[in-house]
């Protein structure tokens, strides 16, 4: 993981949150070699020895390789439903709180792209417990762009049919940016989440311009 990611705007340090510093430095080190060669791949060894540690340094922390998973997943899928609900809950119509959660879901996806595929794609190396544990938290993320859409179709803003099948291919544009983010390309995290935004409200058919919100249809 490229030291410069880190999991919360304006942070200096990445992983902040995670102390001491040893359990942070293995994390980071977790990060980067569950992403670069995937969970199941990667030993404890490998990542004591990014962090410049010993094999027997990690177990002090962690008692297991997937209970540094379970801590990378938890922290990821915490960020991006605070993301989403801030959105969400912000004064506005229901296309601006679309608009404004996509952008900053899009972004935290861009920016954040390694512990984001690590995040995103690991769910099912993980044990039974940590792994209902994180769905429960993508139910919650599911239920929060669902309540955008409920509440814009409600309003007449917008015209989705299905709320349920648009909320999966919203999630699933947003996050799909992580698998493909490069730092080096032409466009930046703030302009792929603007880009993202414009695309998302052009879904849901969000009318442009006063006046002209459409008559509410009810939902079966």
């Amino acid at each position: 993981m490229r030291t410069a990611e880190q999991t919360a705007d304006g942070e200096n340090t990445p992983w902040g949150e995670v102390t001491p510093e040893a359990a942070r430095r293995l994390l980071v080190a977790a990060v980067e070699a569950f992403a670069e060669r995937g969970y199941h791949a990667t030993t404890t060894r490998d990542i004591a020895g990014r962090a410049g540690m010993s094999p027997a340094a990690l177990y002090i922390h962690y008692k297991t390789k997937e209970e540094l998973l379970h801590r990378i997943s938890r922290i990821g899928h915490d960020r991006a439903l605070e993301l989403l609900s801030a959105a969400a809950d912000r004064e506005g119509t229901a296309a601006e709180r679309l608009a404004d959660a996509v952008r900053s879901f899009v972004r935290w996806h861009a920016e954040r792209h390694t512990t984001a595929r690590v995040v995103q794609y690991e769910l099912d190396a993980l044990g039974e417990e940590h792994r209902a544990e994180i769905v429960e938290l993508r139910r919650r993320t599911d239920a929060v762009v669902r309540r955008i859409l409920g509440d814009g179709v409600r309003d007449g803003e917008f015209d989705v049919p299905d709320v349920p099948g648009t909320t999966l291919a919203v999630l699933s544009l947003c996050i799909d940016v992580a698998r493909w983010f490069n730092t080096a390309g032409r466009r930046t995290p703030d302009e792929v989440g603007a880009l993202y935004a414009d695309l998302v409200l052009r879904m849901v058919s969000a009318p442009r311009g006063p006046g002209a919100a459409r008559k509410p249809r009810a939902q079966k």
